[in-house]
């Protein structure tokens, strides 16, 4: 299971970034425990930019100046605690739109012996999608609770649910995996 970049600056109101996503962080937490009951791995993302990767993603910051917000090392690029990673959870760095793209998450997935990949988070149209376009290029196969991934705009939200469903993953609501991950959870306990 990845959670694609919930923080502070995708959550606090005071951020010029911020989403609607009390009701997605809310459907996350489901999820989560319930992921972390089955034994699924879990790893997070968030975005944060030093000098380095200021330089690095100056046209992706070009196209989008506000993600200057997400300056390393400020309480902006924490995950929002209301779904903190535990200790053993990765939190990886990216600087671009896939989890996939410049982090660890390939190598995560291989060491835990993955074949598919619960994407949760933000944006719909922006990270969740490339994240789960690449996934399934990696072999991955993606799977996308629908109530937790959103997005600032309804109908892009609801076009690449749409995309996604239709070339690139599987979209379900957050009761239906609840349910698959529960069922895994008696399997994994046995």
């Amino acid at each position: 299971m990845i959670v694609i970049d919930v923080n502070r600056g995708f959550t606090d109101p005071a951020s010029p970034l911020v989403c609607d996503l009390d009701g997605v962080v809310a459907a996350i937490r489901r999820v989560l425990e319930v992921a972390r009951g089955a034994g699924i791995p879990v790893a997070f993302t968030t975005v944060s930019y030093d000098d380095a990767g200021k330089q690095t993603a100056a046209a992706f910051i070009d196209k989008i100046p506000a993600l200057l917000t997400l300056d390393a090392g400020t309480h902006w690029v924490e995950i929002d605690p209301r779904i903190a990673p535990r200790d053993d959870e990765p939190v990886l760095n990216k600087l671009f739109a896939s989890a996939f793209f410049g982090t660890a998450l390939s190598s995560f997935l291989t060491a835990n012996h993955c074949d598919s990949l619960i994407v949760t988070g933000a944006s719909t149209s922006g990270c969740v999608r490339a994240t789960v376009v690449d996934a399934i290029q990696h072999g991955y196969r993606p799977i996308v609770p629908r109530e937790a991934v959103g997005d600032r705009n309804p109908e892009a939200h609801a076009a690449n649910l749409y995309d996604i469903e239709t070339k690139y993953g599987d979209v379900v609501s957050v009761d239906e995996l609840i349910a698959q991950l529960e069922e895994l959870a008696v399997t994994h306990a046995r």
